[in-house]
């Protein structure tokens, strides 16, 4: 029994969710997502949109828990949005930004200059005496999660002094250098 594919996902106003041949279409006041579905029925229904699966089958039960997760995270996308927050701890390490392209100065002889997706709004702060942090929102909660780990995985957080980029909150596990 998949205690997330029972639960029925609510419809916030301002967002419209359509189903066509096997296609589920939402749209919001952020934007436009759509998402394949298969071996699950999905139904609208007094504002809330309902996923069931026909049978008991390990295929069916792994697939009723996802797609309802992947509408109930379209649907809020469109409605609110998805922000990720990267670090950059480490001297010297610096972020800007000219529209969508990204200039990273991580420690390399060069700068990275990264284009980032239309759909996805790229700005970066920097504070005197604090480290630098680049904020990736978009409504499309998929496109910012794989933006933000392509910008991680240039220089990840090393264990010893914890230099790297770093997603704001995370806990780097740190290791205790030569003892002399």
């Amino acid at each position: 029994m998949s205690r997330i594919g029972n639960n029925p996902v609510a419809i916030p106003e301002g967002v419209t969710v359509d189903i066509k041949d096997n296609v589920v279409t939402v749209k919001g006041k952020l934007g436009e997502l759509t998402q394949e579905i298969s071996d699950v029925s999905v139904k609208v229904e007094d504002g809330n949109v309902t996923v069931t699966r026909p049978s008991e089958a390990k295929d069916h039960r792994a697939k009723h828990g996802l797609y309802r997760a992947l509408i109930n995270n379209m649907i809020t996308g469109v409605s609110q949005g998805f922000t990720k927050e990267l670090e950059l701890v480490g001297v010297g390490y610096r972020a800007s930004n000219q529209g969508q392209k990204l200039d990273l100065a991580i420690g390399f002889s060069h700068n990275i200059v990264m284009d980032i997706a239309p759909e996805v709004k790229v700005e970066t702060v920097t504070e005197k005496g604090k480290n630098p942090i680049v904020k990736l929102s978009s409504y499309d909660k998929q496109l910012v999660g794989q933006v933000a780990a392509k910008i991680r995985s240039f220089r990840k957080p090393e264990p010893y002094k914890g230099k790297g980029i770093k997603f704001v909150g995370e806990q780097i596990r740190r290791k205790a250098g030569k003892s002399a």
